[in-house]
């Protein structure tokens, strides 16, 4: 499944390619400092599939692969699904290689970016958005089995980039926007919950100024299921004081299987 030019004028407009693109970056950037994070994520995965036993696996925001264990699956399972807005080229080169593992584009959020663009593409700042009115925040419904649905770093990204575009063009009171953030992440966490799932997904975003003083910001809205297996960690998001006017950021992280 592969997204027509229309849509990909919309995914370019709104921001995903050059998204994508700064993912890789920042992990570059980091000198090594998200080392710990993604090993902390493959081995969760490693492990819940193992518990599992499933022969079918998809998986959720699979980006970059970074801290998708896909080699190990791969001699693992019958089938891996990767499942995201865009892969990245070198991403559909190391796939091409594997006869179990299928490339999907999707929107995860089940059709929210479209919803988001159509009612606000005419809008500026001069013009701006008053309210989401009736935006329909759907669940994403594949059309295969997904076997065992690994959510990865998705959760809370999901809402990221339709924000980003709505804040150039709209007026959209704060708690309306929080509403909005809420349902999306409470509709990915119904759908994983119709399965057995695996979700990697932090909850709190820590910022840490030079005068060593600590602000923490939550940013999961949504209630999670009790999990089978359960871990947490942090991730040292930014070690290089880059992102936020020289302020180190640690996101609390967990991790769940069901």
């Amino acid at each position: 499944m592969t997204h027509n030019p229309a849509y990909r004028r919309i995914l370019t407009r709104m921001g995903y390619y050059a998204y994508q693109n700064g993912l890789i970056y920042n992990h570059l950037n980091q000198a090594g400092g998200w080392d710990e994070h993604l090993s902390r994520c493959r081995d969760f995965v490693k492990a819940s599939i193992e518990k599992f036993r499933p022969e079918t696996v998809t998986v959720l925001g699979s980006g970059w692969l970074l801290d998708v264990p896909l080699a190990e699956m791969s001699d693992k399972l019958n089938r891996i699904y990767l499942v995201d807005i865009i892969h990245p080229p070198e991403v559909i080169r190391q796939a091409g290689t594997m006869g179990n593992v299928v490339l999907v584009e999707a929107d995860i959020t089940g059709g929210v970016i479209e919803e988001v663009w159509n009612i606000s593409r005419r809008h500026t700042v001069l013009n701006r958005l008053r309210s989401l009115g009736t935006v329909r925040i759907g669940e994403f419904t594949p059309d295969f089995e997904p076997g065992t649905v690994v959510s990865l770093n998705i959760l809370t990204q999901l809402e990221s980039q339709p924000l980003h575009w709505l804040r150039g063009r709209s007026r959209i009171p704060g708690e309306e926007l929080t509403a909005f953030r809420r349902k999306i992440q409470e509709k990915h966490i119904d759908f994983l919950k119709r399965h057995n799932s695996v979700l990697i997904t932090d909850f709190s975003e820590v910022v840490i100024g030079r005068s060593g003083q600590e602000t923490s910001v939550r940013t999961l809205l949504a209630d999670l299921p009790p999990g089978k297996l359960e871990s947490e960690w942090t991730w040292n998001l930014d070690i290089t004081g880059r992102e936020n006017y020289n302020s180190l950021i640690a996101m609390k992280m967990i991790g769940l299987a069901w």
